[in-house]
């Protein structure tokens, strides 16, 4: 099934329309906010280029754009990890979608964790106590859930 997105000339039409009219970057791609449709939980960021929305949206499968390897990715090719695509949003001016997904396995992330978000940045009073030689340090917050070793 062929379709286009709509065009982006009417700020108006863009914020209030019903037009689906991403804005794609001068690279190309838009940022893709992936969330656990049941949990609510940030899974991801990632980018994806027109083809890899259009292909999302047909298969109901996550794909996005690999910027480092400068090609399309389909979330769980090789992991099996894939994405069930639950829903897609868009922000008001269109420059960001969220996807609402099933996970299926046991992550999404390629280190081995349920969530690429598995470090917290220390905030407020607990910035002095996170430094080691003057250097911010990452507070550990989820345990793998995969070897990554097993499945790449």
């Amino acid at each position: 099934m062929q379709f286009v997105f709509g065009n982006r000339e009417d700020k108006e039409d863009i914020e209030k329309g019903s037009n689906f009219a991403p804005k794609f970057g001068e690279d190309g791609l838009i940022p893709a906010v992936t969330q656990d449709a049941s949990t609510g939980d940030i899974l991801m960021v990632a980018y994806m280029n027109e083809e890899a929305l259009r292909q999302t949206m047909q298969k109901k499968e996550a794909v996005y754009y690999s910027r480092s390897r400068n090609t399309l990715w389909h979330k769980g090719a090789t992991s099996g990890h894939v994405q069930e695509v639950i829903e897609i949003r868009t922000d008001c001016d269109q420059d960001v979608v969220l996807l609402k997904v099933k996970q299926i396995g046991p992550g999404c992330c390629h280190a081995g964790y349920g969530s690429c978000f598995y470090r917290k940045v220390p905030i407020g009073d607990k910035i002095t106590t996170m430094l080691q030689d003057g250097i911010i340090q990452l507070d550990q917050c989820e345990e793998q859930t995969y070897d990554p070793e097993q499945v790449y």
